[in-house]
């Protein structure tokens, strides 16, 4: 069941699809960012640019922070969108949870593609760990799911808790979901930003790159597994839930009903994303309290 706010989404036009010959990934990526430039922010106490060693980053701090940072991942298929896109979530995430948030501004493909993402992403979690008092929260929404899981797999006990909103997590495309509730996310477009992630065919079969195929299950923090109804990632978001569970790991997997693909970042158009932002605020204060 697609609830109205998703079915009027879905009518809206859309431009070329990525894999045409006609799309254009910079002019897609501005559209992007004067998109979120355009929309309301909340204020934070303080909110500055960072270099982390050498990665591109922005700090949030909101007034009568908590020690501890949430690690923010952004999504965009890997190849598209950045902390400028992601200001105005990053705002409500750090005002949500009281923590500070740390939004990282990863290499992107097909300029930089695989391990540069995942790379910059340790590069900067060592960063933090030299420059901000703990704990450390892992965050991110579809491809910045993958990458907050492979940071949690590449360093154990590192990080308090995960939270993974609708991860991006099979290059195989395997999960019948791909076939049944693939509502305005076509899966030749999830196909297109592997090819443009992976630098060679062995690339897609790294851990590293397909979480999915780790053997370290076992020594993830406490994670917060969120899927969509009408997403086709989300059966191998909920298989990986399961896959935790099984392997000890303390595991919340839940699956809001009647929404889309990228619903989390929208909350002017749909109402469940705030009631998501409580949810992930409400995790992390549990785990970091």
């Amino acid at each position: 069941m697609l609830f109205p706010e998703s079915r009027r989404a879905l009518e809206q036009p859309a431009g070329p699809p990525v894999w045409s010959e006609e799309h254009d990934i910079d002019a897609e990526r501005a559209q992007a960012r004067a998109a979120a430039l355009a929309e309301p922010r909340e204020d934070v106490a303080e909110v500055r640019d960072v270099d982390a060693d050498g990665v591109p980053c922005r700090l949030y701090r909101p007034a009568g922070a908590r020690p501890g940072v949430v690690v923010h991942l952004h999504g965009g298929g890997f190849v598209f969108h950045d902390v400028e896109v992601h200001d105005a979530s990053a705002r409500r995430l750090a005002n949500r949870t009281g923590l500070s948030v740390l939004s990282v501004d990863y290499r992107r493909p097909p300029e930089d593609p695989f391990p540069a993402a995942p790379d910059d992403v340790s590069t900067a979690l060592g960063w933090l760990q030299a420059h901000e008092p703990g704990p450390y929260v892992a965050h991110g929404d579809s491809a910045g799911g993958n990458l907050a899981l492979v940071a949690a797999l590449r360093h154990p006990g590192v990080l308090a808790a995960a939270v993974l909103v609708y991860p991006f997590l099979d290059p195989t495309a395997g999960f019948e979901s791909y076939r049944t509730a693939a509502d305005g996310f076509d899966p030749r477009e999830a196909a297109w930003y592997w090819q443009q992630y992976a630098a060679t065919p062995a690339d897609l079969e790294h851990p590293d790159l397909a979480p999915l195929r780790s053997d370290r299950f076992g020594t993830l923090p406490p994670t917060l597994v969120v899927t969509a109804e009408h997403d086709p990632l989300r059966d191998e978001g909920e298989h990986l839930a399961l896959r935790l569970a099984e392997e000890g790991v303390e595991v919340v997997s839940t699956r809001y009903q009647g929404q889309l693909h990228g619903f989390w970042r929208h909350p002017s158009v749909f109402p469940a994303a705030e009631p998501l932002m409580g949810q992930v605020a409400g995790f992390v204060r549990q785990h970091v309290p």
